[in-house]
């Protein structure tokens, strides 16, 4: 997943952020609710992880109302990205806040690592109606062990292939727009072309080979991935 993780306390943003690296996901990372305001509006996310209590670069810390109002505001133009909120354990109005704004769920502070990740694993499948088992063909994805199979055989692709792949599946049958899946498949630091995007979708062409699913091209649109020889 792409993921936005808002938080400014740095200890905790690193250890959350190596901890979601080493689950394989893409972090962005934003320690302001300016940061947090400019990376939202400019990428799409899977999901967004969001401290409530932000500091402005420009203002004193202004607690609660911080990044509420980066939720409110992003509710506001209609984006629906799932978003689960970090809260002290012992606020109960930053819960009902978070939540009454548009947030999809909350953890309290201090969490468990492996929970963070299961918890914006399952808003994002809620929010996208995507199963952590989908088979297409005989292709199979295994969202929980993050691996992808053919006849039960481990399909073995390097990282960016696999990202495409796994876009592509999340839903099966969705066009997806190729600029979008190359802005998202992208660091703010090694933007994917879309030449490069079209060569990796080449390359997994040729390892879908036989498995009853292939990736589709469509003209001014861009890829899907359907039943097929």
């Amino acid at each position: 997943m792409r993921i936005l993780l808002v938080e400014d306390d740095p200890v905790l943003r690193d250890v959350v952020l190596m901890s979601l690296g080493d689950g394989g996901h893409r972090v962005d990372v934003a320690g302001s609710m300016e940061d947090a305001d400019a990376l939202w509006k400019a990428q799409a996310f899977d999901a967004v992880l969001l401290d409530l209590n932000l500091p402005h670069t420009s203002q004193p810390r202004s607690g609660l109302g911080s990044g509420l109002a980066l939720l409110k505001s992003a509710r506001e133009r209609g984006d629906r990205t799932p978003v689960l909120v970090l809260t002290a354990r012992n606020r109960t109005d930053e819960r009902i806040a978070g939540l009454n704004a548009g947030a999809d769920d909350y953890l309290g502070k201090p969490f468990d690592l492996a929970e963070v990740e299961a918890r914006l694993r399952a808003i994002a499948r809620r929010t996208h109606a995507t199963a952590d088992q989908v088979q297409l063909g005989e292709l199979a994805l295994d969202r929980r062990a993050r691996r992808f199979s053919v006849r039960e055989q481990p399909l073995e692709m390097p990282s960016r292939e696999f990202e495409v792949l796994w876009e592509l599946m999340t839903p099966p049958g969705r066009v997806v727009n190729k600029r979008q899946l190359a802005e998202k498949l992208s660091g703010l630091e090694d933007y994917l072309g879309e030449n490069a995007l079209e060569a990796f979708v080449s390359r997994l062409r040729k390892k879908l080979a036989g498995s009853g699913a292939r990736i589709r091209t469509l003209r001014g649109l861009g890829y899907l991935i359907e039943p097929g020889e």
